[in-house]
């Protein structure tokens, strides 16, 4: 009778604990099978205040959709790509002077929203330039002093009033930011022309001179960059050797071919990196496709390619991206510079940026650098070119303007994270599609009048029909 008894217990125990198993499995499958997607997103228009995007939710999971035709997008968490590094953009003089006429309480301000951690642009992975860019206040470099060889008069003193000043407002919002570093021009005695702009008049003179006492200075002044930057407490990441290797322009560009990029790497900078002990990463680049493939004339020499950490592209279609990861399979590469366009920063150009960002993130890129991230009211460079900017602070009446650009990035810059893997989708929009945190996040927009609706399906699972709000940056959110 007592064994009877205890074996009537032990099946009553085990049946009650099979039954509340049972019943918590029943649970999270009726559980996870109810949770909606979730549409979040920005209108494409309108005035942004202090920095601060207006997100707002939408009813994302619906019965019927608003069109006829429904978009369908599939969705495989299981096939994954690359890992995305971050958002970023380029400081220069320009923008380094117009932001130290602000407050100092404004100035942090300005640099909270632009990198600051979960909040605002959240940028973290930018590009600085080595000496003066297009948007330097004229043509610089830290080497005036001609056939100065051993850097005696070497100087960065005149950017510790503007550039230096705005990278450490960064890193002081983020001290894990990421900074690489390109010339547009080396020094004006190291060229033939012996001028650091006007290459455009003197193409077959805008050419760093193929000398060895030239190449062994080039090396020095270098590293002394990298050393001077590091006692202001900023670390240069990466170098790219040369901004935009084809250039003749009238602002400082330098015209270098492959063999002289490799030649200079291989015998001068790589050595005297080694030399003294600096461990900034030496990349090729940066490349365009602007009457030469120079990426792809890199990519297809492993002599060559093998002296470089990766290559640094911009400008360039996914028709020479795709070209480019063919030769250089599982190889290093980087985003280096978006469209500038011309000054006018309206939402109509700023709605153009999801798509360049998943021209280069869809075709293998780990990261998206945008240009210029401040400019003064003028929105001009020192050679008059207006250009597009994230924030535009008017030096006369210190009032700063974020532009629809920055909406868009601290938009973005939410739910496409540092960390976050590309999956693969099937989708007839350009879209963008990652996890991260058990998640996925699917950014698209509705460039339409009228509302627009999608199908959403992970693999085989339960289809959801979202609905995106006309005019907007969305992000439609998903449980694995």
């Amino acid at each position: 009778m007592r064994k009877h008894n205890e074996n009537l217990d032990f099946y009553l125990r085990n049946r009650r604990m099979c039954f509340i198993i049972l019943l918590l499995v029943f649970n999270t499958l009726v559980l996870s099978a109810q949770q909606p997607a979730e549409v979040y997103y920005l209108k494409l228009s309108g005035v942004i205040r202090d920095g601060q995007i207006d997100v707002e939710k939408y009813n994302g999971s619906q019965k019927k959709a608003t069109n006829k035709r429904i978009n369908p997008i599939k969705l495989y968490p299981n096939i994954e790509f690359q890992t995305f590094e971050g958002f970023g953009g380029a400081f220069n003089e320009i923008g380094g002077e117009a932001l130290m006429v602000l407050p100092k309480d404004k100035q942090t301000e300005v640099a909270k929203n632009l990198f600051g951690l979960n909040y605002g642009a959240q940028l973290t992975f930018c590009r600085t330039a080595v000496g003066a860019s297009d948007f330097g206040i004229d043509a610089y470099s830290y080497s005036e002093k001609a056939d100065d060889y051993n850097m005696t008069a070497f100087s960065i003193k005149r950017e510790e009033t503007s550039v230096i000043p705005f990278i450490q407002h960064a890193f002081a919002q983020n001290p894990n930011l990421k900074l690489f570093a390109s010339p547009w021009s080396p020094p004006a005695w190291m060229k033939y022309s012996g001028l650091m702009d006007q290459g455009e008049d003197f193409p077959e003179k805008n050419k760093l001179k193929d000398d060895p006492k030239i190449y062994k200075a080039y090396a020095l002044y270098f590293s002394k960059y990298i050393k001077a930057y590091e006692d202001k407490g900023i670390t240069i990441d990466r170098l790219i050797v040369q901004n935009e290797t084809d250039a003749n322009t009238p602002y400082p560009s330098n015209d270098m071919s492959v063999s002289q990029m490799s030649k200079f790497v291989k015998s001068y900078l790589r050595p005297k990196f080694n030399a003294d002990k600096i461990d900034t990463e030496i990349w090729a680049g940066t490349f365009r496709v602007h009457g030469r493939i120079d990426a792809l004339e890199l990519a297809g020499n492993p002599e060559n390619l093998a002296l470089f950490d990766g290559i640094g592209i911009q400008y360039t279609s996914s028709k020479y991206i795709q070209d480019m990861n063919a030769l250089y399979p599982h190889g290093n590469t980087m985003h280096t510079e978006g469209n500038c366009f011309n000054g006018k920063n309206t939402w109509e150009q700023a709605s153009s940026r999801l798509k360049e960002v998943a021209q280069y993130f869809n075709y293998g890129i780990p990261n998206y650098c945008y240009w210029n991230m401040i400019l003064n009211e003028t929105t001009e460079s020192g050679w008059d070119w207006a250009q597009n900017s994230l924030i535009n602070i008017n030096r006369n009446t210190k009032a700063v303007t974020y532009n629809p650009d920055y909406g868009v990035f601290a938009f973005m810059s939410q739910y496409l994270v540092p960390g976050s893997k590309r999956i693969a989708n099937y989708s007839k929009d350009d879209l963008i599609s990652v996890k991260h945190d058990n998640k996925v996040y699917v950014l698209l927009q509705n460039n339409k009048d009228i509302p627009n609706s999608y199908e959403c399906q992970i693999e085989e699972g339960e289809k959801q029909i979202v609905t995106l709000p006309a005019k907007s940056l969305a992000v439609i959110v998903l449980n694995i």
